[in-house]
C-alpha cells in the first residue's frame, strides 16, 4: 500500500485547470481594488468560466492562457447580491450582474450555521417551546441551518432565509442527530437576523437513547475474526498523472475541480489503434436535491439542493490512505475560496487507483481445447463530501472494455425526527422515540456528449414482443424499436424497466466497419423520479428530476440543472429554461442530463450511521469499436493450485 499526493494545478496552465491558490487570491486581490470588498463581503460562488470548446482546441502548450473567475458576491451590510467576472490574467473586472429580486438566494454560508444558533436563543418564543419540550441548558442545543425553500411567505421574498431545527448534544462523543428537539421550527431572517416565526407540533419529547456508533456500550465489542487484506501492485500503478491529465491503459482524462460541483472530467477519449477518439467532453454532478416526504409542519419544507444551496465541492473531505481508499493511491489535492475569498486547500480531496474487478471475458472450448481468461480492470476517480448528516462518494469508473460508470455512495446519518408512536407512514421509528422521515436522494448528471465527435444524436431503444402469427409462428421471436429525439421537447423522457429502455448517442457522421453509427449508450437508473405531488413547490424548483432523460442543445453557460441560484428560487430555471427553445438536437453539439437516484424508506440497520447505499448508471460502447477492445490483454498472472507440469492454458490461458 503506498501513496502519492499531489496538489491539483501546480504546473498546468491549461485552459481547464482548475483554480490555482494563486489565482484565487488575484482575484480576490482586483475586486479588493475596485472597492469591492469589504469586510460585509462574502463570495457566495467562486468559480473558472470555462472558455469556448474552440478555445481549447486551439491551445498551444505553453502558450498564454486569459483566466476568467466568476463569483456571487454577497453584501451584508448593503443587502445586495453580484454576481462579478474578473480576467484575472488583465486583473480587470470584466462585468457585473445585479440579482434581480424573487430570482433567488446566494448559498448558505459556513457562518450561517453560528448566526441561527445566536439569533434562535436570543428569541423569547423559540426559547419557551424548546423550554416546553424538557430543555433547559441552551448549551446543550445545536441548532442547524437549513435551506429555507420557496413557500411564497412575503416576509421572505426579498431576504436570505433559513429554517432552524434543534438537536440535544449532553455529551460530546453522542451523537446529535439522536436527540432533535422535534416539534418546533424557527423561519429566521439572515438578512435582519431575527426570528420570522416560530411553527410547533405536538411532539414534545426528546428521544434520549444513545446514538454514540463508537461507544462499547452501543456497538459492542470490535471483532476481532476479520483477517487483513492487503491490496499490492509490487510495479506500481499501470496509470500516470501529469499537469492533471490521467492517462490509463487506452483512456485519457483532464481532471478539473471547483467549489460547486467538485470533480469534473473532462475530454474523455479511448486510444483505438492510434487514434484518439473523443467520448465526452466534460461529465459532473450538476445538482443533487433530497425531498422529504414528512407533510408536518416541522418537516414539510425540507427539501435540500446540496449543489446548489450547499455547495458539496466545498464540502469535499481529506482522504485517507487505508480507509477511504485501499490499494496504490494517488491522491490530488484541490483548492477552492472560502467565504471571504480566500484559498483554501482541500488536502487529497481526489483518489485514483486501479482495482480488479473479476472475469472479463472467458471461454472453456471443448473442441479445440483451449481454456482462456482474461480479468476485468478498473480505474476508479472519486471523492467525498460530506453535506450534514450525510456523507456522499461519486466514483467515476473507466473499464478496460470501454465502459465508464458513475456510482454514488451515500452513508452518514439519516436525518431524524421525533416518532409520534404508532404505525406513521411518513417516517420510520428507529429507536424509542425517534423517527427517520422518508425521502429521495436525486442526482442530476450533467454529460457534455461527444462521440466521435461533436455531430450527434440520441435514439430511445425499447424492446418489442412479437405477436404469434405471420413471420413469428411459434411465438419466439422479439426485437427493438428505435425512435430518434429530434428536439429538445422529445428528449424529456423517463425509463421504463418493463421495456429494457436506453438511449444511445449515435455520431450522425461516421461510421463503424458494419456500416453503422457508432455510439454510446446510456443504460439509466430504474428508480422513482420525484414523487411530490403536482403542484408542490419541490415539483417547480427541481423540475430536472421529474424525467430521467432531458437532452438540450450545447450551451456554454447552461450548467446547472436548477439554475444559477438555487436558494430560495421560485422555480423553472435550469433544465425547463434551457429547453423552452425547442432547439434541433439531431447531429448537432448536445449535452445529457440524466436523474438518477435513491427512494430511502429508512430501516433499523441504517441506525446509529448508515451502511452505505448505491445508485448510478453505466454508458456502453455500441457499435463505437470494430470489436471487442479487450483482445490484446495479456492472460492473468497464474494464483491458482495449478499443476507446475501444467501448459500455461491450464489455469488461466496463454499470452500468445
Amino acid at each position: 500500500m503506498s501513496i502519492d499526493t499531489i496538489t491539483a494545478s501546480q504546473t498546468d496552465t491549461h485552459p481547464l485547470a482548475p483554480l490555482s491558490a494563486a489565482e484565487i487570491t488575484a482575484f480576490r486581490e482586483v475586486l479588493l481594488a475596485e472597492g469591492m470588498v469589504t469586510d460585509a463581503t462574502r463570495f457566495a460562488y467562486v468559480s473558472l468560466v470555462e472558455p469556448s470548446k474552440e478555445v481549447v482546441a486551439a491551445y498551444v502548450p505553453g502558450a498564454p492562457v486569459r483566466r476568467q473567475v466568476r463569483a456571487l458576491l454577497l453584501d451584508l451590510a448593503e443587502r445586495t447580491t453580484v454576481w462579478v467576472d474578473v480576467d484575472v490574467t488583465a486583473e480587470t473586472v470584466l462585468e457585473t450582474r445585479p440579482i434581480a429580486p424573487g430570482t433567488g438566494q446566494g448559498p448558505i454560508l459556513d457562518e450561517d450555521f453560528e448566526r441561527v444558533d445566536g439569533i434562535c436563543k436570543a428569541d423569547e418564543h423559540w426559547v419557551e417551546a424548546v423550554r416546553r419540550r424538557g430543555i433547559t441548558d441552551l448549551d446543550q442545543l445545536r441548532c442547524v441551518a437549513l435551506s429555507a425553500g420557496s413557500f411564497d411567505y412575503k416576509d421572505e421574498r426579498d431576504v436570505r432565509a433559513a429554517r432552524v431545527l434543534a438537536f440535544q448534544l449532553t455529551h460530546p462523543t453522542d451523537s446529535m442527530w439522536a436527540h432533535p428537539v422535534d416539534g418546533v421550527v424557527a423561519h429566521v431572517d439572515l438578512t435582519n437576523q431575527r426570528v420570522l416565526r416560530v411553527v410547533e407540533t405536538d411532539i414534545d419529547h426528546v428521544p434520549d437513547e444513545s446514538g454514540d456508533y463508537l461507544d462499547p456500550d452501543v456497538r459492542g465489542p470490535v471483532r476481532d475474526s476479520l483477517k487483513p487484506l492487503v491490496i499490492a501492485q509490487p510495479e506500481g500503478v499501470s496509470f500516470t498523472l501529469e499537469d492533471n491529465v490521467l492517462t490509463w491503459e487506452n483512456w485519457s482524462v483532464r481532471l478539473g475541480f471547483n467549489g460547486r460541483e467538485g470533480l469534473t472530467l473532462h475530454r474523455i477519449t479511448f486510444g483505438d489503434h492510434g487514434t484518439e477518439r473523443p467520448i465526452i467532453n466534460r461529465a459532473s454532478i450538476a445538482e443533487m436535491v433530497v425531498p422529504y416526504g414528512d407533510p408536518t409542519p416541522t418537516h414539510d419544507w425540507q427539501n435540500y439542493f446540496d449543489v446548489g444551496e450547499y455547495q458539496f465541492g466545498r464540502l469535499a473531505n481529506s482522504l485517507e490512505l487505508g480507509c477511504d481508499c485501499l490499494g496504490e493511491i494517488t491522491y490530488v489535492s484541490a483548492t477552492v475560496a472560502d467565504d471571504h475569498g480566500n484559498p483554501r486547500e482541500i488536502k487529497n480531496a481526489i483518489c485514483i487507483h486501479e482495482e480488479d474487478f473479476g472475469i472479463l471475458w472467458k471461454h472453456n472450448d471443448m473442441f479445440s481445447g483451449t481454456s482462456e481468461v482474461r480479468r476485468q480492470r478498473r480505474l476508479v476517480i472519486s471523492f467525498f463530501v460530506t453535506v450534514g448528516n450525510y456523507d456522499y462518494g461519486f466514483y467515476w469508473y473507466l473499464y478496460l472494455d470501454g465502459g465508464i460508470e458513475l456510482e454514488a455512495k451515500a452513508t452518514g446519518i439519516v436525518f431524524t425526527s421525533g416518532h409520534p408512536g404508532g404505525d406513521y407512514p411518513y417516517a420510520t421509528e428507529l429507536a424509542p422515540g425517534l423517527g427517520a422521515p422518508v425521502h429521495q436522494h436525486l442526482f442530476s448528471a450533467r454529460l457534455d456528449m461527444e462521440v466521435d465527435g461533436i455531430t450527434n444524436a440520441v435514439e430511445e431503444i425499447d424492446v418489442v414482443r412479437v405477436p404469434m402469427g405471420e413471420g413469428n409462428p411459434v411465438g419466439n421471436a422479439f426485437t427493438r424499436s428505435i425512435r430518434r429525439l429530434r428536439t429538445e421537447s422529445e428528449a424529456q423522457r423517463e425509463a421504463d424497466a418493463s421495456v429494457g429502455r436506453t438511449w444511445a448517442v449515435v455520431n450522425t457522421e461516421k461510421a463503424n466497419r458494419m456500416g453503422r453509427r457508432p455510439a454510446y449508450v446510456l443504460f439509466p437508473t430504474q428508480s422513482p423520479l420525484l414523487l411530490a405531488a403536482d403542484g408542490a413547490s419541490i415539483r417547480e424548483r427541481a423540475s430536472f428530476a421529474t424525467k430521467a432523460l432531458w437532452v438540450t442543445r450545447y450551451d456554454d453557460e447552461q450548467l446547472w440543472a436548477s439554475g444559477e441560484l438555487v436558494n430560495q428560487h421560485p422555480g423553472g430555471a435550469g433544465l425547463p429554461t434551457y429547453a423552452q427553445e425547442d432547439r434541433d438536437i439531431d447531429g448537432q453539439d448536445i449535452v445529457l442530463w440524466h436523474t438518477f437516484g435513491l427512494t430511502h424508506f429508512p430501516r433499523l440497520e441504517d441506525w446509529p450511521i448508515m451502511p452505505v447505499d448505491y445508485a448510478g448508471f453505466v454508458l456502453k460502447p455500441d457499435g463505437f469499436f470494430d470489436r471487442n477492445p479487450t483482445l490484446d490483454l495479456p492472460a492473468p498472472a497464474k494464483h491458482c493450485d495449478a499443476d507446475p507440469a501444467e501448459t500455461s492454458s491450464g489455469c488461466c490461458g496463454s499470452d500468445s
